[in-house]
């Protein structure tokens, strides 16, 4: 085996604030990727919830760790990021997980071309016990689509320091939408590149912001939407696509108020995106349809009926997935 050296520093930050239930599943999948020159930091803001017993428990294994008070997530990731000295980079949060191999994969794919600032996977999206209820498939897409908000998995994604330290940290004004703010500076200074295997899992459960305050995340996509218009580098490409950027927004605010229960809301965001640019609203006609019915028929039971649906669809996949990594894996059967 090579010497640790010489296979490139991966740093992984996880910020946490009360997540004990699912904290040390995170720390495991990120300490278990076997990769040799893995630098992991933890970065609590004061949990009183047993997650610090849980870092304790792993410190050895960690290159830094801190329990003290911070301004929120942002804050708490840019904590590890300016402690970070990998030449690769990502974060996990702690009610995420990574597959077996993600790291490992991600450094492959950044090795392959020194022009990557950043590459990213495709995700499982799972329930508060671990059940798959979607796949998130994700295309080969750059800045441009970025601009179009087409979202990427955050837990998926791994940038090259370097160019994360030419765009800055998170910006701390972005509580929902700091991602994609960031991955929008980060793909100015490099290209992106999708590898289509699943990289980690995001978790959704009541208390996750992106099921609790999922009709926050809306108004602080527009945000980024006039941020764009007031970038150099951005303005000329969002003068030259301003039809599907905005008709973008609309699609993407229309799933946030959907999932929020503002189905009402949610139809006028997918009328706007057909204005803006009809052809962004096929692939979402089945929501488009979920949110008329919803109008008509119990929101709630529609619902329940709609994600339980979702979720086998997303489990059968899974499972077909698995069963041929299994088969590809088995060794072949000796012929007599």
């Amino acid at each position: 085996m090579m010497p640790v050296d010489q296979f490139p520093k991966v740093s992984i930050i996880t910020p946490s604030f009360n997540q004990a239930a699912f904290l040390e599943q995170t720390m495991l999948s990120v300490l278990n990727q076997g990769y040799p020159n893995l630098e992991y930091m933890v970065v609590d803001g004061g949990s009183t919830d047993g997650s610090v017993d849980i870092i304790r428990k792993y410190s050895d294994r960690l290159a830094w760790w801190v329990s003290e008070k911070d301004a929120g997530q942002a804050d708490a990731i840019n904590k590890g990021f300016a402690r970070a000295s990998g030449e690769i980079i990502g974060w996990l949060n702690s009610d995420d997980l990574y597959q077996p191999g993600a790291v490992v994969s991600a450094v492959i794919a950044l090795q392959s071309d020194p022009n990557l600032a950043l590459v990213y996977g495709n995700l499982l999206s799972i329930d508060g016990t671990g059940r798959v209820i979607n796949v998130q498939r994700f295309g080969n897409w750059g800045l441009k689509d970025l601009m179009r908000f087409r979202i990427i998995g955050q837990p998926a994604v791994f940038m090259r320091r370097s160019a994360l330290e030419k765009a800055g940290f998170l910006d701390l004004h972005y509580h929902f939408m700091l991602d994609t703010h960031l991955w929008l500076r980060v793909a100015q200074h490099g290209t992106m590149e999708h590898v289509n295997e699943i990289w980690a899992c995001a978790r959704f459960h009541e208390n996750a912001k992106n099921v609790a305050k999922a009709l926050e995340y809306a108004p602080e996509t527009y945000q980024v939407l006039a941020w764009m218009q007031a970038q150099p580098v951005l303005r000329p490409l969002y003068l030259q696509d301003r039809s599907r950027i905005w008709a973008g927004y609309h699609l993407l605010a229309a799933r946030y108020q959907l999932d929020g229960g503002d189905h009402y809301s949610a139809l006028k965001s997918y009328l706007r995106c057909f204005l803006a640019y009809p052809p962004a609203v096929r692939p979402e006609l089945h929501r488009v349809a979920y949110a008329a019915a919803s109008l008509v028929v119990n929101p709630a039971a529609l619902r329940r009926w709609y994600l339980q649906r979702k979720a086998r669809q997303a489990q059968s996949s899974e499972n077909q997935r698995l069963q041929s990594k299994a088969s590809q894996a088995a060794p072949p059967t000796r012929k007599e």
